[in-house]
């Protein structure tokens, strides 16, 4: 290395010149120190928990190949070697709410041609979508008499989150109530009215995108919808969700204990989505408490849940939300 990590980093706080040095230093074949590297910029991060709702803990397990854990034999021992694991397996994650006795509809491995038929025939019988996904460029779709929406367009698009057809719609008033994005770059947008929703925004971004996401809490906005398209991730943000509190869980599998921790202090899922290597998850607490509402339960299943969604349904708990992507090593 030619120029020297004091005048690379000579104007950036110490720790960056600290990372350079410590980096710089490591032989080809050595491990990587993670915790070690991250602590470096622990006195440039805000210590207050509570100004960090986005978490982020499981990247501090993860080395340089996402997706791959690094675990020690014993934990009571000096680590004498570590091994790295396969990549996640990718799964149907869904969320179940507890609702009152409604009808909902599931349509999955649903093919671009044979989407309408499914929402038409929905529409014909008082249902209204409420949920989309995709996993192998096919669709799932939820459809359900409990969304209290009066009207619904729908858009599936070659172009990821198409701008110029959401803002055709929300200036007619339409707001997105869900979306999903297809590994091939395409795109479900299903937008809304009767939505409680009073303005919007969106953004697309090659990694998920925390400051975004931050800057529109400060500005009242909430995270109300989120998808993925390979690598791209696609989120929505609303005012008057009707949210009081809002925090991201992303891991490189399924957060089990971070979301069971945030359901302990109130929250529950509003939105989840994944790559092929990451998983994110937003949990919100509601600004009106709705007893219905309270219990929530999730799902893993190699395929497409179809054989327990009957068994939820006998119990009132009724398909919130669903994603395809990484849950366990």
């Amino acid at each position: 290395m030619t120029t020297s990590p004091e005048l690379m980093c000579c104007f950036c706080p110490t720790p960056f010149k600290q990372f350079l040095e410590a980096v710089t230093n490591m032989k080809f074949d050595e491990e990587p120190n993670y915790s070690k590297l991250i602590s470096f910029f622990e006195s440039l991060i805000e210590p207050c928990t509570s100004l960090r709702p986005i978490r982020i803990d499981g990247a501090l397990k993860v080395g340089q190949k996402r997706g791959r854990l690094l675990i020690n034999l014993e934990e009571d021992e000096q680590p004498k070697k570590k091994l790295r694991l396969g990549s996640p397996a990718t799964q149907w994650i869904s969320v179940y709410n507890a609702r009152r006795p409604m009808k909902q509809r599931y349509h999955y491995n649903v093919a671009d041609s044979r989407l309408c038929q499914h929402v038409e025939k929905g529409n014909e019988d008082g249902l209204y979508i409420s949920c989309v996904a995709s996993a192998a460029n096919l669709w799932a779709l939820i459809m359900d008499a409990g969304t209290g929406f009066t009207s619904q367009v729908y858009e599936l698009s070659a172009v990821f989150l198409h701008k110029d057809w959401i803002m055709e719609q929300w200036e007619k008033n339409y707001y997105i109530s869900c979306i999903a994005g297809a590994a091939n770059g395409s795109s479900l947008v299903v937008m809304s009215k009767g939505t409680p929703y009073t303005q919007q925004s969106y953004k697309v971004s090659e990694s998920f995108p925390f400051k975004w996401i931050s800057k529109k809490w400060k500005e009242g906005f909430h995270v109300t919808s989120m998808t993925s398209a390979g690598s791209r991730w696609g989120v929505v943000m609303s005012r008057n969700s009707g949210y009081s509190e809002q925090v991201v869980e992303v891991d490189f599998v399924y957060p089990s204990e971070g979301i069971h921790r945030r359901w302990e202090s109130g929250y529950r899922i509003t939105s989840m989505a994944a790559t092929t290597d990451q998983s994110a998850f937003v949990l919100s607490i509601p600004r009106r408490k709705l007893i219905m509402d309270e219990a929530q339960e999730t799902l893993r299943t190699s395929a497409f849940p179809s054989s327990h969604v009957k068994a939820k349904w006998s119990r009132n708990l009724y398909i919130a939300s669903m994603c395809y992507g990484p849950t366990v090593c």
